[in-house]
């Protein structure tokens, strides 16, 4: 199924969906028996909702202590139904009901919408609380979990699979996300009524993690493109304000629709212009979902690699295993971090698998440029004068039959990147080939779309180095048995780590300070250090 369509039926989902916030004592059952008083109910689940206290720094960290090194303190904001109903009507009925509240000390905006809160008046019968409800989790699991987890697999391959079976976003919580998206639609559309708010980035293209932010996109192009000019005779036209540039529109267009989020939106709190980005956005979080939320206005080139990524990782199911594998390596050895600085981001992380991925004889994915090839002229995408063209249609696409295990790649990617000549080359997906840097920069990795950009340049040369050293360890690590082969016997509840269990000790981190020190000490022994460690583990 194309993204397009994806998103065309969850949107659709999205708005005969309502968000109900409940006290956890009211019975489930009733609950849903009470709703569907107003019509046949497609799907619904519950969730409870965490906020992280610390800005911007969720990524999955909600549930934890220590978001990205930050202390942090996650409170619980209530139990929540999502319920999508078989038709609009119903939704209209449940809305009909609906009335709007009122308090003693504090005035309240009467602003209407989807986003409910169930009262008990005294007549629902509270005696039989729900004593196995089963809350959707919207989170990943916390590191210590997963390795337990991974470590009772009987490969290495089911291990990769167990990781992101573990950490992708489930159907709930891409539901969940398409709702919110349809809330702040309703709002934007007061303004702008044929308008759309869609998730791009990993929300929806595959590659999301459980807890990650939502990333979406005020769409307004569809409304300038509804209805073509008639080539003559007397034609109608809208009268708008007219402003220098394309920028101002969006800047304007976001600043109002944060003032509209602050002072109407119930749940949208925090809310932050950052207008004079390269990318004008609004930042907020939404706490009945417990989303840390961007929203952009004129991001059409970060769409294009959202469709792209998504496109790649339907080709072939282990291009997302790797991807998810290498990110959770990747985090837990800080590499990547959710502060803003000079780490390897997740998207740099991505583009260097599909890399990895082209470059395998034979290739296990197509380049950027051989996609395009196969594109049909509806395909054809120019954006601020850099094309974005690629097929849409996944059936055009001839795939070579490589038949590389997952445990090869995985040891073959640490493998590559422990050698690959970062100090002269660059990383292009387009072309599937290196390139010499066309910019002193410690890492780059050519932005598919915008082929100026560098997106890896915050990375700095102390980022770099410890990303390779751990390669080299990682790689090292990975061809010895003692690492590799599970301890025979072992019926414990939690048994040794091995295999991807054991790279993701906590123990294998090492800080720049740290590596420092250890300059003198050869590689072999640091290694051998932690083999050491990991025997011992498995001894006790």
């Amino acid at each position: 199924k194309s993204l397009s369509a994806l998103q065309e039926e969850r949107l659709q989902q999205a708005e005969r969906s309502v968000l109900i916030g409940y006290h956890s004592r009211i019975n489930e059952q009733k609950l849903i028996k009470n709703l569907s008083r107003h019509g046949d109910i497609n799907k619904y689940f519950f969730y409870e909702s965490y906020v992280c206290n610390t800005p911007h720094l969720s990524d999955g960290c909600i549930g934890h202590i220590g978001c990205g090194g930050v202390m942090s303190v996650h409170v619980m904001q209530g139990v929540y139904a999502l319920v999508e109903f078989a038709s609009g009507e119903s939704v209209a009925s449940l809305l009909d009901e609906a009335v709007i509240p009122t308090y003693s000390h504090e005035a309240t905006v009467p602003f209407k919408s989807r986003l409910l809160s169930l009262k008990n008046l005294g007549s629902a019968d509270q005696s039989n609380p729900q004593s196995n409800q089963q809350f959707q989790p919207q989170t990943s699991m916390p590191i210590n979990q997963l390795i337990n987890r991974l470590a009772k697999e009987e490969t290495v391959e089911q291990q990769l699979i167990s990781l992101t079976e573990a950490y992708q976003l489930t159907e709930e919580n891409s539901r969940l996300r398409f709702l919110v998206c349809s809330l702040l639609r309703d709002l934007a559309a007061t303004y702008f009524p044929q308008c759309t708010i869609k998730p791009f980035g990993s929300s929806v293209n595959g590659f999301g993690k459980l807890g990650c932010d939502l990333d979406m996109i005020l769409d307004l192009d569809g409304i300038r493109s509804m209805k073509p000019k008639p080539k003559s005779g007397l034609s109608l036209e809208f009268q708008l304000k007219r402003v220098s540039s394309d920028r101002v529109v969006t800047q304007s267009v976001l600043s109002v629709i944060g003032e509209s989020l602050d002072q109407f939106a119930p749940g949208c709190v925090g809310v932050q212009k950052i207008l004079n980005a390269r990318c004008p956005l609004l930042r907020f979080a939404h706490q009945p979902s417990g989303f840390q939320c961007d929203l952009t206005a004129n991001n059409r080139v970060a769409v294009k690699s959202t469709e792209l990524l998504y496109l790649y990782g339907e080709l072939d199911p282990r291009v997302r295993f790797l991807v998810f594998t290498v990110r959770c390596w990747a985090r837990a050895h800080n590499v990547t971090s959710n502060i803003p600085g000079a780490w390897i981001t997740n998207f740099s992380l991505t583009v260097m698998v599909l890399f990895f991925l082209q470059k395998r004889n034979p290739p296990i994915i197509p380049t950027l440029d051989h996609l395009k090839q196969l594109a049909a002229p509806a395909d054809r995408c120019a954006i601020d004068g850099n094309d974005c063209t690629f097929v849409s249609d996944f059936s055009k696409i001839p795939l070579q039959q490589n038949s590389d295990t997952l445990e090869h790649l995985l040891r073959d990617f640490f493998d590559f990147y422990a050698t690959f000549p970062f100090s002269k080359m660059s990383i292009n997906i387009r072309t599937g080939r290196e390139q010499h840097k066309p910019e002193v920069a410690p890492l780059h990795i050519q932005n598919p779309f915008e082929p100026s950009l560098n997106v890896s340049k915050n990375v700095n040369m102390s980022q770099l180095d410890r990303f390779i050293a751990l390669c080299q360890e990682t790689s090292w690590l990975l061809q010895q048995s003692e690492t590799m082969t599970p301890r025979a016997g072992d019926q414990r509840d939690t048994p040794a780590p091995w295999g991807l269990a054991s790279l993701l000790l906590p123990s294998q981190v090492v800080g720049v300070k740290s590596r420092r020190k250890k300059r003198r000490e050869p590689a072999s022994e640091r290694i051998k250090s932690l083999l050491e460690s990991l025997k011992n583990n498995k001894a006790k």
